[in-house]
């Protein structure tokens, strides 16, 4: 009785699967733990297929990196209209963030947790972090502008609102899928209130500053 055959699948097809399948064993057991035989088992595959297509460890942990930063930045983009005021772009910006890395919690945690630590990986994560922040710094200037208050508002002071920005919402998010029963409306909600009233002061010419200093 002759083997059976299976059907031949596209290449792109069979390497999605391997990344899939590294996405989650790297996500759920870290970088040093996930071995590449679980990799091979979880996609349905052999190793040395998987060996074949990515050539190492390093390079699929690579693959899987890029592809994850990908996936996030675009839904973040998709998620904002430019036709929406100011204040509604951020809220829906922060939507989309907060529902990718909700609906793709191994993705997430190989982006902010096994990644960011790792070089050379750190790189790969550093540069979506810098588009994901230069994407907020231009809403934060749509808003100035919006506000017809402070349209001159100081490029550094604008770059470190959306840093601070960017970076709490990494945090939460890793809170969030960490929390059970938080939605992603909800860690978009609890961030927009705790931003916007301050980014809303800001752009009314009503900054905080701080005391006199003592010195």
């Amino acid at each position: 009785m002759g083997a059976v055959k299976t059907k031949r699948m596209p290449r792109a097809v069979r390497e999605q699967q391997m990344l899939d399948a590294a996405v989650q064993t790297f996500g759920q057991r870290g970088y040093m733990a996930a071995s590449m035989d679980e990799i091979a088992e979880l996609a349905g595959v052999s190793k040395p297929l998987v060996y074949l297509y990515l050539n190492s460890k390093e390079d699929l942990f690579t693959a899987c990196i890029r592809r994850e930063a990908q996936a996030l930045v675009q839904a973040v983009r998709a998620g904002v209209r430019s036709d929406l005021p100011a204040d509604r772009q951020l809220w829906e910006g922060l939507g989309a963030f907060f529902t990718h890395t909700a609906q793709n919690p191994d993705g997430w945690a190989v982006l902010h947790l096994q990644a960011r630590t790792r070089e050379p990986f750190a790189a790969e994560v550093t540069a979506m972090r810098e588009e994901i922040v230069a994407f907020v710094t231009q809403l934060i200037v749509v808003a100035a502008r919006e506000a017809h208050r402070d349209p001159d508002l100081a490029e550094r002071e604008v770059a470190g609102l959306a840093e601070a920005l960017v970076g709490a919402a990494e945090s939460l998010a890793a809170w969030a899928n960490a929390t059970p029963g938080t939605t992603a409306r909800q860690a978009a909600a609890t961030l927009m209130n705790f931003a916007w009233a301050g980014l809303g002061n800001l752009m009314e010419g009503r900054p905080w500053t701080p005391p006199p200093s003592e010195n």
